[in-house]
């Protein structure tokens, strides 16, 4: 796998996050199979930032888990840049003591997500979610996480 990883942590303060090697583990877990070669950010911001972003690109008010900004290349280029994910480090955080999940899983979970839909993954669609949860298990459970689903 020759993964180009822009790990970006915007954050000046605030929940624990998972360091540069732990994400680039799960994001080269969810290429697997999927990509040979890619290019993408990764970016770690506040509840400010993912509000910002979520009502800009989803027209949706406040922070949310993570957003995904797949990247799009004119026809007949082909490009190894799959595009940019942002996890709000505050979301994961009360999400995971709520949902009673180890950080770390549901981080990975997070990071995971957002690959697929880097990848063209949704679920929007019953079909599309069945699928997606699907593969989110399967990329989890080899990294040793439980399903986040349960």
């Amino acid at each position: 796998m020759n993964l180009e990883l822009d790990y970006q942590l915007a954050l000046e303060a605030g929940p624990a996050v998972p360091g540069e090697v732990l994400v680039r583990r799960w994001v080269e877990a969810a290429l697997i199979g999927r990509r040979d070669e890619a290019e993408l950010t990764v970016r770690i911001v506040d509840e400010d930032e993912s509000a910002e972003l979520n009502g800009t690109y989803r027209r949706k008010q406040g922070p949310t888990n993570v957003l995904s900004f797949p990247f799009e290349a004119p026809p007949g280029v082909e490009l190894p840049l799959l595009g940019d994910i942002v996890v709000c480090a505050p979301v994961v955080a009360r999400e995971a003591a709520e949902q009673d999940k180890a950080p770390e899983a549901h981080w990975a979970h997070m990071v995971v997500h957002g690959t697929l839909h880097l990848l063209g993954y949704d679920h929007l669609e019953p079909g599309e979610a069945e699928e997606m949860e699907a593969l989110e298990t399967a990329v989890l459970g080899n990294l040793g996480y439980p399903n986040p689903y349960e």
